[in-house]
């Protein structure tokens, strides 16, 4: 086409990938400083509060992953569809994935209720560690099926290039949830410390705020993509079948990726709460290096999958290309990163000279690793999925890390022995098996193809 690769063109692309990441990188920085003010503020009380709320929130993190996993597989479908133009079935597509994500968050409310004890045993064989953790979680649960709201609701936005207002709802959720833990964890204003249970409390306290903002966004403001109670209620079978085509796998994917992290997690917990602590300070200083990575694999699957809508097949490579350099300089800069971080949290966390070490030993392992992972996220969450080549990406995290990282982790921890460092390699090898694979796939342009029907109303 005569207008793609020009000065003017190359302007406009560039200028879309700003506007899309920025709000995207916030919002994502945002939620990782979520996660940091509990690890940062239950470092002052010790290691087995951090250890505990992390491993609790475990069950929390793999629902979230579900619901990205659905709202990542409905994005396959909004996004095309929000490049034709046809709100009436990206509306459909949003009242499937709500109605989906409230009955998968009954479930994990009811298991973390009535299960917590038997939830934290998988990740932790510490008493200690156990019995604060089964209270962190009873608290949270109940915050469950209001995150499951904000959460598709938000992400079904992104894809129809609606994007500030999640920065919005989870920049006022930091702010409350750090005001919060200070009263709650610490005591103040005549309520008494609570330490971890006061940081479940804040924790929820700050979902049910971002619910509030979202139903008033949705009621007051949104006046493109509504929720509609009889979308909500049913869904065309056709497009039903084409939900469960391409956000089952994702979904699956996420699930397994995610279940793949926590079982790593266990692995780690396991092994002690020294290891477990500086895990749950290296997964935070991980997800902030990513922040924008995650933003440029979001932008690149909204703006691949509107111009495949378009029937733009040309511009699709020349994105996806583009995405690819710019994936490489933040994988670079996420490294730095890392590497600049590691003085810093050991001079802010209350850590012991054991945890200490793990957590420089994993830091450096993950400046490395942060890179390829960036270009495998990018791959795989953005161009693939844009094109809805949504189970490659399934192949790919399952074969990698339940089928090589974590068994062989689990060899090396329980059997081998091998030192926590040695073990942590082990266990992140998936990134540099997928590599090679996620570049076949894309040389391939077998993730390329149009997934839209035309509906009548």
């Amino acid at each position: 086409m005569k207008d793609l690769n020009t000065k003017t063109e190359r302007r406009n692309f560039y200028r879309t990938v700003f506007v899309l990441v920025l709000p995207m990188a916030l919002q994502n920085l945002i939620n990782v400083g979520v996660q940091a003010a509990d690890v940062v503020m239950l470092g002052f009380v010790g290691e087995t509060a951090i250890s505990a709320a992390s491993l609790a929130g475990q069950v929390y993190f793999i629902m979230t992953l579900l619901f990205f996993g659905l709202t990542s597989g409905a994005a396959v479908l909004t996004a095309q569809y929000w490049g034709k133009g046809d709100i009436n079935t990206i509306e459909k597509i949003l009242g499937l994935a709500l109605r989906t994500a409230f009955c998968a968050a009954a479930i994990f409310t009811a298991a973390a209720l009535f299960f917590p004890r038997q939830l934290m045993m998988i990740f932790s064989g510490e008493e200690d560690v156990i019995e604060q953790g089964a209270a962190y979680m009873r608290i949270v649960a109940i915050a469950y099926i209001p995150a499951a709201f904000t959460m598709v609701y938000l992400n079904v936005m992104r894809s129809v290039e609606r994007v500030i207002i999640s920065t919005i709802v989870y920049l006022v959720s930091l702010i409350v949830n750090v005001i919060l833990n200070a009263v709650f964890i610490f005591g103040f204003m005549g309520i008494p410390a609570l330490g971890v249970v006061g940081a479940a409390i804040a924790t929820a306290s700050a979902r049910y705020v971002e619910l509030i903002i979202v139903i008033i966004y949705s009621l007051k403001v949104n006046k493109t993509v509504r929720v509609r109670i009889k979308n909500l209620l049913s869904t065309p079978k056709v497009l039903i079948g084409d939900f469960v085509k391409f956000a089952v796998p994702v979904t699956l994917n996420e699930l397994m990726w995610g279940g793949g992290y926590s079982m790593i997690t266990a692995v780690i917990g396991h092994i002690g709460k020294s290891a477990a602590a500086a895990n749950s300070v290296a997964q935070v200083v991980r997800q902030l290096a990513f922040v924008v990575t995650m933003g440029a694999a979001n932008a690149a699957a909204i703006m691949i999958g509107k111009v495949i809508g378009e029937g733009k097949m040309e511009y699709a490579k020349t994105y996806a290309s583009r995405f690819m350099k710019i994936t490489v300089i933040l994988g670079l800069c996420g490294s730095a990163l890392i590497l600049i971080m590691i003085p810093v949290m050991k001079a802010v966390m209350s850590l012991g000279a054991e945890a200490e070490g793990y957590l420089s030993g994993m830091l450096a392992i993950l400046s490395y690793i942060i890179i390829l992972a960036s270009v495998n996220t990018v791959m795989i969450v953005g161009v693939f999925r844009a094109g809805g080549d949504t189970k490659y990406g399934l192949f790919l995290d399952c074969a990698s890390l339940w089928l090589v990282a974590i068994p062989l982790g689990v060899v090396a921890a329980f059997i081998w022995k091998l030192p926590v460092v040695i073990t942590y390699i082990v266990l992140t090898s998936d990134e540099i098996i997928k590599l090679p694979l996620s570049i076949i796939r894309y040389k391939s342009k077998k993730w390329l193809k149009s997934v839209t029907r035309d509906f009548k109303d």
